[in-house]
């Protein structure tokens, strides 16, 4: 399973090579172990083992890319932007794996990219400068719009309904107020843009839903209204047999049907599926289905990431459980 990395991690797994050196490696055994890709040179003198790289998410390698970029740096640093900026500030990279590490270039017109890193011509007010353990990058909210206007809408979606979460929803329920709030101070910066992708943007931007608790959830929900579904419940809430309470993923309420998005860190990823195996993760989830199947009489769908690559595979797979979009 991928593992997932913060930025004291990140610091801690890069190594420079006088580092590799003291700890008994020769010039030759690390030329030899980058050639064979056992060590990876993620930039000038940083290196991270290959196995540890390999087991990471596509933001965890990216951070470490990001992290090396900034430690080469003459101080303050850089301005990360975009993708690199959202992994700073924890945000999800849905399918997104960056070639380079992208920077702001303040005051400047035009970007250019230099040995591995994008820097963009783009303006950015001060305040929306912020310090994240001493490396500089974009807010949150202009990251945000940022990644709604040059990435694809899944991974606009996901990183939007990530920050809306962050601000808005506690467990399971989200402020009305707070997301409103969120949604007019969204809406103000995008009417403001004039650049490429903006009129994607402010749709991303109104359809975003904190409640979506995982990037596969947010997709989900594009994808189903792409299909043509209204009216969804988002995290609909039910009571148990015996007083446990329960939150799924979607409801069909013309369908009488609850949908879930089956991710695989649900029952392989520790840190997700709360129990001691993945064994006790599928009983729990048994358990958890019958009992709210028995109070509500509703059936269940589930789905995976496969399912929602297109809008076509994720209706296919609704239709095998008899689910279709109101007429």
């Amino acid at each position: 399973m991928k593992t997932t990395i913060g930025l004291t991690q990140a610091r801690d797994l890069l190594k420079t090579r006088e580092e590799l050196l003291d700890s008994g490696s020769t010039p030759r055994e690390i030329r030899s172990l980058v050639a064979e890709r056992r060590l990876i040179r993620v930039r000038r003198d940083r290196y991270v083992e290959a196995a540890t790289h390999d087991d990471l998410w596509s933001e965890g390698r990216h951070l470490l890319a990001v992290m090396a970029a900034h430690l080469n740096a003459d101080p303050p640093g850089p301005v990360f932007w975009g993708p690199s900026a959202a992994v700073l500030l924890g945000l999800p990279l849905y399918r997104l794996t960056p070639h380079k590490v992208h920077t702001v270039v303040l005051g400047a017109r035009h970007g250019r990219t230099r040995a591995g890193i994008a820097q963009h011509g783009v303006g950015i007010d001060d305040a929306d400068i912020v310090d994240i353990d001493g490396i500089r990058c974009t807010s949150l909210d202009r990251t945000v719009l940022d990644l709604a206007c040059t990435t694809p809408p899944g991974a606009g979606l996901s990183a939007a309904d990530a920050a809306l979460r962050r601000v808005a929803v506690e467990g399971h329920r989200q402020d009305p107020d707070r997301a409103a709030d969120w949604h007019r101070r969204m809406s103000l910066r995008a009417a403001a843009v004039r650049s490429r992708g903006v009129r994607r943007a402010r749709w991303i931007l109104d359809f975003a839903d904190g409640r979506a608790q995982l990037p596969g959830e947010s997709v989900s929900r594009l994808q189903l209204h792409r299909i043509g579904f209204t009216g969804l419940e988002l995290q609909p809430h039910v009571i148990g047999s015996e007083g446990d309470e329960y939150w799924i993923d979607f409801g069909f309420p013309h369908n009488r049907v609850f949908g879930e998005f089956d991710g695989r860190g649900k029952y392989v990823d520790p840190e997700i599926r709360r129990t001691r195996s993945a064994e006790d993760a599928v009983l729990a989830e048994k358990r958890r289905e019958d009992d709210v199947r028995g109070v509500t009489g509703w059936r269940f769908a589930r789905w995976e990431d496969r399912h929602v690559r297109s809008p076509d595979a994720l209706a296919a797979r609704l239709r095998a459980f008899g689910v279709r979009p109101p007429a």
